[in-house]
């Protein structure tokens, strides 16, 4: 199966990627509301123009091999000159990446401490030497989060699904 990637944008701006099976499954998420944003939550999300891919490895040089397992090969020479094939990832194979990758995320966010709403008055102690520096995460509003910006301290929002304390 083939995954369609695209640009996706809230109506903060924020860019992200969405994984599809279908142009058809975009819009099916999105007229239910299943789409949202990752850094914001915002659901309002639509899909940005992109350009169009084209297939044009027939006309390089050196010609694809034949297809292996279902996924595109190209011999390439490392440095030694040594041939080596090169394979494209199937849909399986970056959806397993995608899965990793929100794990690694999960396990991150798993060893930080939980301040709850007191996360603006946190952050500040640990920027102004206040308090231990550590790794915190809780919640703000988009005032405090602007303020904390607005003192030099960065910050980023979390999505709901990678936090788990706040799915339960």
């Amino acid at each position: 199966m083939s995954l369609k990637v695209f640009d996706l944008q809230c109506e903060h701006s924020h860019v992200f990627e969405g994984w599809f099976a279908s142009a058809d499954a975009y819009e099916s998420q999105k007229s239910r509301g299943l789409l949202s944003c990752p850094v914001c939550s915002s659901t309002n999300v639509n899909r940005k123009v992109s350009a169009a891919r084209l297939n044009v490895g027939h006309l390089k040089r050196e010609r694809l091999e034949g297809p292996v397992n279902g996924a595109a090969t190209q011999q390439v020479k490392g440095a030694s000159g040594n041939s080596a094939a090169l394979q494209e990832p199937s849909g399986a194979d970056l959806a397993r990446v995608q899965a990793e990758v929100i794990r690694h995320l999960r396990k991150v966010l798993s060893e930080t401490e939980n301040v709850g709403s007191s996360f603006a008055q946190e952050s500040r102690r640990i920027h102004y030497g206040d308090a231990e520096a550590r790794p915190i995460r809780g919640t703000a509003t988009l005032e405090e989060r602007a303020e904390l910006a607005d003192e030099g301290i960065a910050v980023s929002v979390i999505p709901d699904f990678l936090d788990d304390d706040r799915l339960q």
